[in-house]
């Protein structure tokens, strides 16, 4: 049989009660991915930019060697080129990265 308690309206406003009417349950936070600026370092992302560093590298030896032809038909390509993998890089780390 439960005990009833009894308490006057002054005493129930002045006294924290004695027994709390839920029991807390016990709960832990667990943080799968720590933000980190080496999360940064995904191998898709520093291979494409490995990529497009290469391309300008290359663009650059050939302006040097004089083969200025070809280094216009890889600037055309490099303005489509430069902006999609950007873009695409950025949604990808967006997508995959969970904050």
């Amino acid at each position: 049989m439960r005990k009833t308690h009894y308490s006057t309206f002054r005493n129930f406003f002045n006294k924290p009660s004695f027994n709390p009417s839920t029991k807390p349950r016990p709960f832990t936070a667990y943080s799968f991915v720590p933000f980190s600026p080496f999360a940064m370092l995904d191998p898709t992302i520093l291979t494409l930019g490995g990529i497009v560093l290469g391309i300008a590298i290359i663009e650059r030896i050939l302006e040097r060697w004089g083969v200025i032809d070809l280094v216009d038909q890889f600037s055309k390509i490099m303005r489509f080129i430069l902006p999609v993998t950007f873009y695409g890089a950025l949604f990808y780390f967006f997508a995959t990265f969970m904050f």
